[in-house]
């Protein structure tokens, strides 16, 4: 069944104009378009909408902004973690004063807390808000795992309520839907693994691809849920091209491509990321036609 923030949440791009400036306006009608075709939650400034570049004030602004968009439509989860504890809680107490639902927390990156240190970390964060709070376990992008033991210490909090899981680890997922307290909900943060963390008992999938395929990923999910497993791997099947489609360069590159292709535009990344060279665009192209999307 759906988590709490529904089955498709959508790890939300971060429009900019041509100059690279934060364009408000075209976030505003992103959200509300993304919430008509499929998304039942928007993260904001995650890795997705290039946190690592937006300022703090940016980043409220852009929270307000989706939120206003959105009109009440469906859950925003504002990304407010960061390697230092004290800005995540400035972050996070940010995000609750702007009208968030609840925050995406991930694992601090760089400077690789011990496990006890991550348990004070996000425990710290959790204290500071009345917020749910998500934690994100990314080891790619973080360099460090939270650990199977620690999720479960984390899912004592009683305002930690979920995790979005990253880690590729379909193994350790499943251990963890089978050991954390029922409360605790399992979100998968891959495309390619939404079938079968479904399969496993997952709340759903925190998504790239649902913003060029997020009616036919929720479908999906719902299939996985009656039963119908067949139906449901059909449709895993065509959407392949598309999942490894967005990752031929780094996240949100081929991403912002995509949009431009299917008629939603949201301008280039932000530097030290670079628009997709002639030859990525023709291959997510090919991604998109061949998963029935254009």
């Amino acid at each position: 069944m759906a988590g709490r923030f529904g089955a498709v949440v959508t790890a939300m791009v971060t429009p900019f104009t041509e100059d690279r400036s934060l364009d408000l306006d075209r976030a505003r009608d992103l959200s509300g378009w993304l919430l008509e075709h499929g998304t039942e939650a928007l993260v904001v400034a995650g890795s997705t909408g290039e946190a690592a570049t937006l300022s703090d004030r940016e980043k409220d602004a852009l929270l307000r902004a989706v939120i206003e968009g959105a009109d009440g439509r469906g859950h925003i989860i504002a990304g407010t973690g960061t390697y230092d504890t004290a800005h995540s809680v400035h972050l996070t107490q940010q995000a609750e004063e702007a009208g968030a639902d609840a925050v995406l927390v991930v694992a601090p990156y760089y400077n690789k807390p011990p496990q006890r240190g991550l348990v004070e970390h996000f425990t710290a964060v959790a204290n500071a808000t009345r917020l749910p709070v998500i934690v994100y376990n990314i080891p790619g992008r973080t360099g460090i795992r939270i650990e199977h033991d620690t999720l479960l210490r984390l899912a004592e909090v009683e305002n930690i309520v979920a995790v979005k899981d990253s880690t590729g680890d379909l193994d350790g997922m499943a251990k963890l839907i089978a050991e954390a307290p029922s409360d605790f909900e399992v979100y998968c943060g891959d495309d390619w693994a939404a079938f079968l963390s479904q399969c496993l008992g997952g709340a759903g999938l925190v998504s790239v691809a649902a913003h060029v395929a997020g009616e036919a990923i929720g479908e999906m999910l719902r299939l996985v849920d009656k039963g119908d497993l067949e139906a449901a791997r059909s449709i895993n099947q065509r959407l392949l091209p598309v999942y490894h489609g967005l990752f031929i360069a780094s996240n949100p590159i081929p991403l912002k491509a995509a949009m431009e292709l299917i008629g939603q535009p949201v301008g280039p990344p932000r530097l030290p990321l670079v628009p997709a060279s002639a030859d990525e665009v023709d291959r997510v192209r090919v991604a998109l036609s061949r998963s029935g999307i254009l």
